[in-house]
């Protein structure tokens, strides 16, 4: 099975899911403006029962240290998703600062934005291509990436974001070859709001059509 991670989990109801489905990562979204941002309180609980075999993502949008202290000192996390503008070097104090392996998400349209992907694969342990609309649901130019991936492989693990969606996941499977795949907007009922059918309905798809 692909790895998959189920990102925004805001209730018990999906999170359940994601663990019962297979979901190798679970996401708790620490960006306020977001439909998917969840309170330190309910993080914490959420986190605490999620199996150690499972990674336990916090995303973060250009957070200083003490936001992430504060974060970390409330919610057991595994790993940190960084969904902002920060730099390979901002990457590299996080790792030294705080001793968890870091996601720098890449958002695509073009092929110019693949050009900052060697300085971010130098710094971070997984890279994330997502659309340059993270969480609205829109994908990008699969083919874009698929280029630049022919001509340049990468050496770190790196997760598709962007679009998902049961239906097109034989399709993204198809034209690249992800080490894991994200998804939000993809298994909701609503913006922000996580359904745990198509949860299940997501993971059963990951897994019947691996590749």
């Amino acid at each position: 099975m692909t790895g998959v991670k189920i990102c925004g989990i805001k209730t018990p109801e999906a999170m359940t899911a994601a663990i019962k489905g297979g979901a190798r990562f679970v996401g708790l979204v620490f960006y306020e403006p977001s439909p998917r941002f969840v309170d330190l309180e309910t993080a914490k609980y959420l986190a605490s029962y999620v199996p150690a075999d499972i990674y336990r993502v916090g995303l973060f949008v250009d957070p200083d240290d003490e936001t992430l202290q504060k974060t970390l000192n409330e919610v057991p996390l595994d790993m940190i998703q960084l969904h902002g503008h920060e730099s390979p070097g901002r990457i590299a104090e996080i790792k030294a600062a705080f001793s968890l392996p870091v996601i720098k998400a890449i958002s695509i349209s073009d092929k110019e934005d693949l050009d900052k992907v060697p300085g971010f694969e130098a710094a971070a342990d997984w890279l994330m291509f997502d659309a340059k609309s993270g969480g609205s649901g829109e994908s990008f130019d699969w083919t874009v990436l698929q280029q630049f991936l022919d001509e340049n492989p990468l050496k770190k693990p790196w997760f598709l974001a962007g679009g998902l969606t049961e239906e097109n996941i034989n399709a993204a499977l198809e034209a690249l070859s992800p080490s894991a795949l994200d998804v939000s907007s993809g298994v909701e009922s609503q913006r922000g709001v996580k359904d745990p059918a198509k949860i299940k309905a997501f993971l059963n798809a990951a897994t019947r059509d691996d590749k």
